[in-house]
């Protein structure tokens, strides 16, 4: 687990509040009570683009949720179109060539 003492020193125009606000929008999972809040790698990482589109690209705190989520939806294609490939090499290469004619 990472502390928020952890992520106050690599994120230094991060503050408490609006960290809270995005713990309480559910943007970001973390344990423990406010101030003494703990996270995941995987919640760094989160807190990371976060800060990035409200500090460097300027995106409305409002509209997260939305670019969130179609982000999140983004990942998952790219995670599953990963797992297709992978599929996709372990079939026979008439098999393959059928399925890619249909594909397009």
């Amino acid at each position: 687990m990472i502390s928020f003492d952890t992520i106050r020193i690599e994120f230094k125009d991060l503050d408490a509040e609006e960290l809270g606000r995005w713990i309480a929008a559910e943007l970001v999972r973390a344990e423990g009570p406010a101030g003494s809040w703990a996270f995941e790698e995987i919640d760094v990482a989160r807190i990371r683009l976060i800060r990035e589109l409200r500090h460097e690209l300027e995106i409305e705190e409002r509209s997260l949720p939305v670019v969130l989520s179609l982000m999140d939806q983004l990942y998952d294609l790219r995670r599953r179109m990963t797992r297709l490939n992978e599929a996709m090499a372990e079939v026979p290469p008439d098999i393959k060539a059928v399925l890619l004619a249909r594909l397009g």
